[in-house]
């Protein structure tokens, strides 16, 4: 049994001090408020680990690359084809790495990995056809952090059309060849394999409803209305919206979360609402491709779970994705307070999303996820324990603990250098 001490620790209840937290097996077997120093001292203030539950994780070689364009997310997208075309599964897990490594130094211990890119280019796949979705769970496990591999059925390049030159890597010859590849995929402890629709414009009607039959247990995905274009294609196809379409095809439901969810009518909050399913929201993503900003008061109230993402990786940092969770609709709404600490930290929390439940949580039986964060850096410096949402940034992290396992020590993550890897993996694919 090993134990780690807070000076302040955000428990279910608040904000506690001088707690002592006792863990074995990599789950937290007891929570002491009140105690003396003992074991590992992580100081400052615990939170539990962030959970980014939308990540690209080869959207981060775009950083400082492709911000400046004039356009649209129709217009980036091409850049990030060109990237993709870069990869193969040894670079992947190079460039992945580095990333998952950065996210465990913001404090991140689980990341949903929306997985799209899974052959060679014109589409022939690997001799493992699975090669590149391994690149990924081995990179979270280099990095120490848990990965929920999503994997992403991916048919057409839009409603009706063929898949274009670009997206043949990402595309499987229909259901029944994206499922056989899935069931070979066989998971490690710090990982799950998860479903994903692209979305309705990349995955027929049809094929959607079959889908939905075939992922029971599974966490699934899909990113849903996250431009209006793709609301007035699907319009003009379905004669319904986007989330209307997932209704009638039977993936809507507790299981499924809901990428970006932008632009929604009345109707399609109230269809969210009432069958379970969850949203997440990629604040940062969202205003660097211009999509929009999406109900998220309007879905809290309905009674829909919202969590967050990190999505292109053009920013890693669960506290920004937080704090603009609440600024956006500040500036929607003219009206401030609008979440409270307790929802955004929730919110920054959604391992259930990723198929983790018992995470998120500093109590008994909780997987042993710790984020220590200074309070007293330039930024948080005057910060009430309980307010250190609103104040820090991920480069205030000092501590992360994932699973039990000490991996991110004052401000070092220990067997990664995460900037060294970013560099090199990244210049290697723009050569």
């Amino acid at each position: 049994m090993l134990t780690y001490w807070a000076r302040h620790a955000r428990l279910p209840g608040g904000i506690a001090d001088a707690v002592a937290i006792d863990v074995a097996d990599g789950r937290i077997t007891a929570v002491t408020p009140g105690a003396a120093p003992r074991g590992e001292i992580l100081g400052g203030v615990v939170l539990p680990g962030f959970a980014n539950t939308h990540s690209h994780a080869f959207h981060r070689a775009l950083r400082g690359r492709a911000h400046d364009a004039e356009g649209t997310f129709w217009t980036w997208r091409r850049g990030m084809y060109a990237l993709a075309a870069r990869l193969d599964p040894d670079s992947y897990h190079r460039l992945a790495r580095a990333v998952y490594a950065e996210m465990a130094l913001a404090g991140i211990t689980c990341v949903g990995e929306f997985h799209y890119l899974h052959h060679q280019a014109g589409g022939r796949p690997y001799a493992d056809p699975n090669a590149m979705g391994e690149a990924l769970v081995q990179a979270a496990a280099d990095a120490g952090i848990r990965i929920a591999l999503l994997d992403a059925l991916y048919l057409s390049g839009g409603f009706g059309k063929p898949l274009e030159p670009a997206q043949q890597r990402f595309g499987d010859t229909g259901l029944e060849g994206w499922l056989d590849r899935v069931e070979r995929l066989k998971p490690p402890a710090h990982a799950r394999v998860g479903g994903a629709v692209h979305s309705v414009r990349a995955v027929p009607d049809e094929a959607i409803a079959a889908f939905a039959c075939s992922t029971e247990g599974r966490p699934v995905h899909v990113h849903l209305s996250e431009q209006r274009a793709e609301n007035d294609a699907c319009r003009a196809e379905h004669g319904c919206t986007p989330t209307e379409l997932l209704e009638r095809c039977g993936l809507l439901g507790p299981d499924l979360t809901a990428v970006h969810a932008t632009h929604l009518t009345e109707h399609d909050v109230d269809l969210l609402a009432r069958s379970g399913t969850g949203v997440a929201f990629c604040p940062t993503t969202e205003r660097d491709l211009a999509d929009g900003i999406g109900p998220a008061r309007a879905l809290a109230d309905a009674g829909v779970r919202l969590s967050l993402g990190t999505d292109s990786n053009a920013v890693v940092d669960m506290f920004e994705e937080a704090r603009a969770l609440e600024m956006h609709e500040r500036l929607v709404s003219e009206e401030r307070g609008r979440f409270t600490a307790d929802a955004l930290h929730a919110a920054a929390t959604g391992h259930a999303a990723l198929g983790f439940p018992d995470a998120g949580r500093i109590e008994p039986g909780a997987r042993a996820d710790l984020v220590a964060v200074d309070p007293a850096t330039p930024r948080t410096a005057g910060a009430r324990p309980d307010g250190i949402l609103y104040a820090a940034a991920a480069a205030d992290v000092t501590d992360v603990v994932a699973d039990g396992r000490h991996i991110v020590h004052e401000g070092r993550h220990r067997y990664i250098d995460a900037g060294a890897e970013l560099r090199e993996a990244i210049g290697e694919l723009w050569q």
